[in-house]
């Protein structure tokens, strides 16, 4: 039997290599979800640099949420400002990687967000 973080490393993987693999020349929006915080970069796998970064944890968000990293609410003003930070730099669409995590709850609102703050996924 595989432990939880054998079953999550294959969930991971095998979602990013669907992206990997039909992805053309789009950069990646990955997202990550701890237990306290969110954070999300843009990932050029070309190069295998980060283009763009924002967390809970930043300057922009930092103190305006009790929870930080544990409500919809801070999860979609991160998207807000990812979004925002990402079409400052000319970036208009990414693949969005969920990093093995459900489609579902923060990582929803995060992608929803970004959406409508101008990203095209």
């Amino acid at each position: 039997m595989a432990t939880k973080q054998e079953r999550y490393q294959y969930r991971k993987d095998r979602s990013r290599g669907h992206l990997l693999a039909t992805g053309a020349h789009r950069p990646r929006l990955s997202v990550y979800r701890s237990l306290k915080y969110i954070y999300a970069q843009i990932i050029d796998d070309k190069t295998h640099s980060t283009l763009v970064s924002a967390t809970t944890l930043s300057a922009e968000l930092e103190g305006k949420y009790e929870a930080s990293g544990k409500s919809i609410e801070a999860a979609k003003a991160l998207g807000a400002v990812i979004a925002k930070k990402a079409l400052e730099k000319g970036i208009t669409e990414v693949m969005f990687d969920r990093g093995g995590r459900v489609y579902h709850g923060r990582i929803k609102a995060l992608a929803d967000s970004a959406r409508e703050a101008g990203l095209k996924f």
